[in-house]
C-alpha cells in the first residue's frame, strides 16, 4: 500500500489493515521471543493472570528480555518496513512509546469490553474535548490466526453516539461487552498488521489462543513521552545498526528533557 493510501485510509476510518505484513522468518522470530517473555511474565504474574489480565507490557525492558532477543525485536521494530507504515501517519516525526503483548484471559467466560484508551486518563468531557488532537497509534502484529479486533470506524474523530457511550461506560442498563451496531470486526491472520488509533472506540475479540504484539508510536510530544521507560529503549550501539532509529532517538531525547 502506497504512503498516500495509508494516510487516506487512516484519516477516513482510523485504522489501516495490511495482510501478510511479516515474512515467515520475522513471524517465527517474534513467536519465539514473545513466547519466552510470556513464560517469564506468567511466572511473576500468575495471580493477576488468573484474575483478569489480557495483556502485558514493556517487553523490551533490559531486565525482562535477553540481549539477543532485544536486538532481534528492535531490529524488526526499527526496520525500513516499519518506517514505511509509520512515516505516512506521523509525518512530523514519530516516537516509540511501548510494546504490549495481548493474549486470551485465563477465564474463558471473561467478557471483552468496548473502550477508548483515553478513558483511563480523562473524564468523558475531557476525552471529547481533546478527541482528534493527539495521535497515538497501535501497530498490532498478529502472531497467530485470531478473531482480531472490533472497531467503530471513524471514531478517532467522532464522538460516541448515546448507545455507544452507555455501553462503553456500562451505564443505563448496558454493559461494556454488549454489541454495537456500528462495530466492524477485523479478523487477523498470522503475520497481518493492523494499525489503529488508540483513542478510537474498540474492543479485542478473544478466542483461538490469540497472541498479538502491539508496538505503540506517537507524535514527538513531551507530554506523551514523559512516562517512557529508558530501560525499554535500545542503546547507542544498537541504534546505529537500525534502519529506522528515529522513533527511539525521539524518546531518548524526550527523557533527557523530562524534569
Amino acid at each position: 500500500m502506497a504512503s498516500a493510501d495509508i494516510a487516506t485510509q487512516y484519516e477516513q476510518s482510523g485504522f489501516v489493515y495490511q495482510p501478510a505484513f511479516l515474512d515467515q522468518q520475522e513471524l517465527e522470530q517474534l513467536r519465539r521471543i514473545t513466547a519466552r517473555f510470556h513464560q517469564h511474565w506468567l511466572q511473576e504474574n500468575q495471580n493477576f493472570y488468573r484474575q483478569r489480565a489480557i495483556n502485558s507490557a514493556y517487553l523490551t525492558h533490559a531486565e525482562r528480555m535477553s540481549d539477543e532477543d532485544r536486538h532481534a525485536m528492535f531490529t524488526i521494530i526499527g526496520s525500513a518496513k516499519i518506517a514505511l507504515v509509520v512515516k505516512p501517519l506521523l509525518p512530523d516525526g514519530a516516537a516509540f512509546m511501548n510494546t504490549q503483548l495481548f493474549f486470551d484471559p485465563h477465564n474463558p467466560q471473561q467478557k471483552n469490553y468496548w473502550h477508548r484508551d483515553t478513558q483511563y486518563l480523562y473524564s468523558p468531557e475531557e476525552e471529547q474535548a481533546q478527541l482528534g488532537s493527539t495521535r497515538v497509534l497501535h501497530y498490532r502484529l498478529a502472531l497467530y490466526d485470531e478473531p482480531g479486533i472490533e472497531l467503530i470506524p471513524g471514531s478517532h474523530r467522532y464522538w460516541d453516539n448515546p448507545e455507544e457511550l452507555d455501553v462503553r461506560l456500562a451505564r443505563n442498563g448496558r454493559e461494556a461487552y454488549h454489541d454495537l451496531p456500528r462495530g466492524q470486526q477485523i479478523p487477523l491472520n498470522a503475520g497481518d498488521l493492523l494499525i489503529f488509533d488508540a483513542s478510537m472506540l474498540h474492543r479485542g475479540l478473544y478466542g483461538n489462543n490469540r497472541f498479538a504484539l502491539d508496538v505503540l508510536f506517537c507524535e514527538v510530544r513531551q507530554d506523551l513521552l514523559q512516562h517512557v521507560d529508558a530501560n525499554c529503549l535500545p542503546g547507542e550501539a544498537l541504534l546505529r545498526k537500525l534502519d529506522y532509529p528515529a522513533p527511539f532517538e525521539a524518546s531518548r531525547n524526550a527523557l533527557r528533557q523530562t524534569p
